[in-house]
C-alpha cells in the first residue's frame, strides 16, 4: 500500500476508530506484550507487540539468545544482523508483528540493572549493533523498536529521575545509536520513562518531533514504555504516537495471567513470570507483590516502576481532547498514519508476513527453534566470550581431570530479570557441557548454595544482591529451594569441599555469576554472596584455576592475580554449557572483546552520587564525554581490563598501518601462531593537539581518542591479510550547540590495535 492508499484508509476512519489505533487494549489471546485490535471494517488487522531483546517473549518457549553485551563483544555486526533476522522470524512464528528491541541505551553506569540488554559504552560501537539488529528484525517482516529513547542510563528511580545532560554530550554519546537504528529502517522507537533536562521523554517535543522526526527524517511511530506517559494532551502534541499498554491495571494483570490476590505461585517452574514492565505474556500465573500498583510515595513505584494511575489514557481522554481542539485532528491522523506506514513497510497490512512456525521459506517466513537458530545462539555465546587473562592454562587438554566448581553449575544462565526473560526449548548447563566434552574425569563441587536470579518484583520489594549475612554459615543449609545436582538434598555451604575437589584435579573451573534485573540497579560490582571467597579458596588449593564470570556487565575481580585464567561469559543463554566447553577446550577461539571497561567501582565517573543515582531527583551528567574508556584515557587511571580487551589462543602481528583515504585506514595482520584465531582490529581517532583541559570554562574536556571503527578477522596459522577499516565520520566530529556538527581542521591521529590501551601502529589523516 502506498502513501496515498494509507491516506485514503485514514480518511475513512471515524474519530473513535482512529483513537482505537493509537493505544493498547486487552489481548484476549493473552500472548502479546501489547495489543491493538485493528479496524476490521477497513482491513486493518490486529497488531501484536512482543518483548524481545534476547529472544521472543510470549506465553510459549523460544530461542533464548545470549545477552546484548555478549553479542556486542563479538564486534561482528554481520552476526548481529543474523541475530536480528532470527528474532524477527521467531516473532512471526509466534504471531507477533512488532518486536520491542533492540536495547539501544549507552552503558554509562556499570551498576545499571539493565546493562545486559544494552550493547556498549561507546556510541560508534553501540550504533553499529543497534543498526545491524534493527536491519535484521525489519528484514524478517517485523517492526523493530529500539529503546529506550533517551538517556535511560539507570534503573534506580527510572520513572522520575531527570538526566541533566548538555546538548553536545547528548548528541555525541546518547543519541547516535538511536539515529543509526533509525537509518537502518526501524519502524518504531520506544520513549523512556525518565526525564531529560526536566521534561519526560514521552512528552519531549524537541527530542521526539524536532530531532527524531524532523532532523533524522524518522517516519515511523513512537511508542511509550508501559505506563510511561504523564499526560494525554502533552504527550500526543509532543510526538508520542502509541500509548502502551493503554489498559487499566486490572485489565493488564488479567491479560498477563497475574492473579489479583497474593500468594499464587507460578504454575510452570520454568516460566519467566511477569517480571517486565514491558512484559506481558507470561508462561505461568503469578501474583503481583502487595502494593505493586499503588501510587503512594512509599510503594515500589518510588523505585523503578512507573505509576499506572497517572498520565491519563488515550482510550478515554484523547477523543475529547481532539474534539476540544487541545490536540489537532491532523496530529491524530499523523499518529495513525505513522503506525500504518510502519506496519505496511513489513507487509502487515497486506498479509504478506506469515506465522507458520516452520523452518525454511523466504525472509519473512516464521521460523522457531530451528537448528540454524540453535547454532546461532551457540555461535554468539562462543564468539562473545572474552578471554581476559590466560597464563597458559587454556585451552584445556582433552584428558585433563577437571573440577567444576560454582553455585550455579547445574543451571544455564539465560539472562537477567524483567521483560527480556525467555523460556527456551532446550538448554545446556556448564556441568553438562564439560561432561560431554571432557575425556578426563569430571568432579562437580558447587561449594555454595545456588545464587538465585532476582526478578523485577523482588527488586521492587526490596530484595537486593545477597550479602554474606544472607548466606547460611559454612556447613549449614541454604534456602529450601536450592537442591543438589540430583535434586535430592538441600545444598550446604561447603567451600572446603570445593577446595578439596579442586586440589584433586588437574585444573579447577569456577563458574560465578552476578544478579541483575530491570527496575533495580546492582548495589555493588562485587560478586554476590561468598563467591569471591570460593574463588580464593579454590585458587589456593588447585594447581591451576580458571574463572568463568557470567555477569550482566563489569564486575570487580579481586582474585584475578591468584588465578590462571579469567573468562567473561556474560549471560550466555540456552547454549551456556555448550559454548563454555567449546572455548575452554579450544574447539573455538575466544573471539570476544570487551564492549565495556572493567574497573573498581569507585574508579568510574558515576561513583559520584550526583551522577548516579542522583540527588533530589536529578542525575547530573557533568562527566560530559568522559564515559567508559574515554574517562580512563583522559584521567590516566588504569582500568582493570580496558574497552576492547580480549586475548586469543592465537598470536597476531600488526604491520604497515596507513591511511588510504579521508576516512579509511589499512593494517597488515598476520597470525604467527600454529593454530587458527580470531582478532578484532580496532581504530581510535584523536587530534594531534588534543588539550588536556577545556579551552574555555563552558567547554567540555574531550577524550584523547575515540573509537572510529573496527573489523573482526579470522586467520589460519601463518595467514596474513590486509584489514581495511572504514572510520565513522563522528569520530572526527564534535557537536557545537551553536554551529552544529563541526570537524576540527588539522591532523587526526588514527591508532590501530587490540584495545583502547593496546595500540600497535598509527597513521595520520588530514582534515
Amino acid at each position: 500500500m502506498d502513501r496515498d492508499g494509507i491516506a485514503a484508509v485514514v480518511a475513512e476512519l471515524t474519530l473513535a476508530e482512529k483513537v482505537g489505533l493509537v493505544h493498547g487494549a486487552e489481548d484476549v489471546e493473552g500472548t502479546a506484550t501489547g495489543f491493538v485490535p485493528g479496524v476490521e471494517r477497513v482491513g486493518i488487522p490486529p497488531i501484536r507487540l512482543t518483548d524481545g531483546p534476547l529472544g521472543v517473549r510470549t506465553d510459549e518457549p523460544a530461542t533464548a539468545f545470549p545477552s546484548s553485551p555478549a553479542l556486542a563483544a563479538t564486534f561482528d555486526p554481520d552476526l548481529a544482523e543474523r541475530f536480528g533476522r532470527a528474532l524477527g522470524r521467531e516473532a512471526t512464528a509466534r504471531g507477533q508483528d512488532v518486536l520491542l528491541g533492540p536495547g539501544t541505551n549507552l552503558i554509562r553506569v556499570p551498576h545499571c540493572g539493565r546493562n545486559f540488554e544494552y550493547f556498549s559504552e561507546d556510541p560508534v560501537h553501540a550504533g553499529a549493533f543497534a543498526a545491524a539488529v534493527t536491519e535484521g528484525i525489519q528484514s524478517a517482516g517485523v517492526v523493530a523498536t529500539p529503546k529506550h529513547y533517551v538517556a535511560n542510563s539507570q534503573e534506580t528511580r527510572r520513572a522520575e529521575v531527570s538526566a541533566r545532560v548538555d546538548e553536545s554530550v547528548l548528541r555525541e554519546l546518547y543519541l547516535p545509536a538511536f539515529r543509526d537504528a533509525v537509518e537502518a529502517g526501524a519502524g518504531s522507537v520506544m520513549s523512556s520513562y525518565n526525564r531529560v533536562n526536566g521534561t519526560y521523554a514521552s512528552e519531549h517535543e524537541r527530542l521526539l518531533t524536532d530531532v527524531l522526526k524532523g532532523e533524522w527524517g524518522f517516519d515511523g511511530y513512537v511508542v511509550s514504555d508501559w505506563f510511561g506517559t504523564e499526560s494525554v494532551v502533552d504527550s500526543a502534541n509532543a510526538g508520542l504516537d502509541l500509548q502502551m499498554p493503554g489498559t487499566s491495571v486490572e485489565e493488564l494483570l488479567e491479560s498477563m495471567g497475574v492473579a489479583p490476590d497474593a500468594g499464587v505461585e507460578p504454575t510452570d517452574g520454568d516460566a519467566a513470570g511477569v517480571d517486565g514492565t514491558e512484559g506481558a505474556g507470561a508462561a505461568g500465573e503469578e501474583a503481583a507483590p502487595e502494593g505493586l500498583f499503588d501510587a503512594a510515595a512509599d510503594s515500589p513505584f518510588a523505585g523503578g516502576m512507573p505509576d499506572p494511575t497517572s498520565g491519563g489514557r488515550y482510550a478515554t481522554e484523547l477523543g475529547p481532547a481532539v474534539e476540544r481542539g487541545d490536540v489537532p485532528e491532523s496530529r491524530l491522523d499523523d499518529m495513525v498514519t505513522r503506525i500504518l506506514r510502519s506496519l505496511d513497510a513489513v507487509g502487515h497490512l497486506d498479509g504478506e508476513a506469515s506465522g507458520d512456525g516452520e523452518a525454511g521459506g523466504d525472509a519473512t517466513t516464521g521460523a522457531l527453534d530451528t537448528p540454524e537458530h540453535r547454532d546461532l545462539a551457540a555461535t554468539v555465546a562462543t564468539r562473545g566470550t572474552v578471554l581476559l587473562k590466560n597464563d597458559g592454562v587454556l585451552p584445556l587438554a582433552d584428558d585433563a581431570d577437571v573440577a567444576v566448581v560454582g553455585p550455579n553449575v547445574d543451571e544455564a544462565l539465560l539472562g537477567g530479570g524483567g521483560s527480556s526473560e525467555v523460556t527456551p526449548f532446550v538448554r545446556t548447563t556448564p556441568r553438562e557441557g564439560i561432561e560431554a566434552r571432557a575425556d578426563g574425569a569430571v568432579t562437580v563441587a558447587p561449594g555454595l548454595p545456588r545464587v538465585e536470579g532476582i526478578s523485577m518484583f523482588e527488586a521492587m520489594d526490596g530484595a537486593g544482591d545477597p550479602g554474606e549475612d544472607e548466606v547460611a554459615p559454612e556447613g549449614g543449609p541454604d534456602d529450601p529451594g536450592a537442591v543438589d545436582a540430583e535434586g535430592d538434598d538441600e545444598r550446604s555451604v561447603d567451600i572446603e569441599g570445593a577446595a578439596a575437589a579442586a586440589a584433586g584435579a588437574d585444573v579447577a573451573v569456577v563458574f560465578v555469576r552476578d544478579r541483575a534485573t530491570e527496575a533495580a540497579d546492582r548495589d555493588s560490582l562485587r560478586l554476590p554472596g561468598r563467591q569471591d571467597d570460593l574463588i580464593a579458596a579454590v585458587a589456593d588449593a588447585a594447581d591451576r584455576t580458571v574463572v568463568v564470570a557470567n555477569a550482566s556487565g563489569p564486575i570487580e575481580t579481586p582474585w584475578r592475580d591468584d588465578v590462571d585464567a579469567v573468562l567473561a561469559g556474560w549471560y550466555p543463554g540456552q547454549a551456556h554449557g555448550e559454548a563454555a566447553a567449546a572455548v575452554l577446550y579450544g574447539d573455538a577461539d575466544p573471539g570476544g572483546r570487551l564492549p565495556v571497561t572493567f574497573a573498581p567501582e569507585d574508579a568510574y565517573p558515576t561513583a559520584d552520587e550526583r551522577r548516579f543515582p542522583g540527588v533530589d531527583g536529578e542525575a547530573v551528567y557533568d562527566e560530559g564525554l568522559l564515559v567508559g574508556y574515554r574517562h580512563f584515557d583522559a584521567t590516566g587511571d588504569g582500568p582493570t581490563y580496558p574497552f576492547g580487551h580480549g586475548h586469543s589462543y592465537a598470536e597476531f602481528r600488526y604491520e604497515g598501518v596507513e591511511a588510504v583515504g579521508p576516512s579509511t585506514v589499512e593494517a597488515t595482520l598476520s597470525n604467527v601462531a600454529a593454530r587458527p584465531g580470531r582478532e578484532v582490529v580496532q581504530a581510535y581517532v584523536g587530534v594531534s593537539d588534543t588539550p588536556a583541559a577545556p579551552a574555555a570554562p563552558d567547554e567540555r574536556i574531550r577524550p584523547p581518542r575515540e573509537l572510529g571503527g573496527f573489523a573482526a578477522v579470522e586467520l589460519a596459522p601463518g595467514e596474513s591479510t590486509t584489514v581495511e577499516i572504514e572510520l565513522d565520520e563522528r569520530a572526527f566530529e564534535r557537536y557545537d550547540a551553536s554551529a552544529g556538527w563541526t570537524v576540527d581542521a588539522g591532523e587526526h591521529v588514527v591508532e590501530v590495535g587490540r584495545s583502547s590501551r593496546d595500540r600497535r601502529g598509527s597513521a595520520t589523516i588530514e582534515r
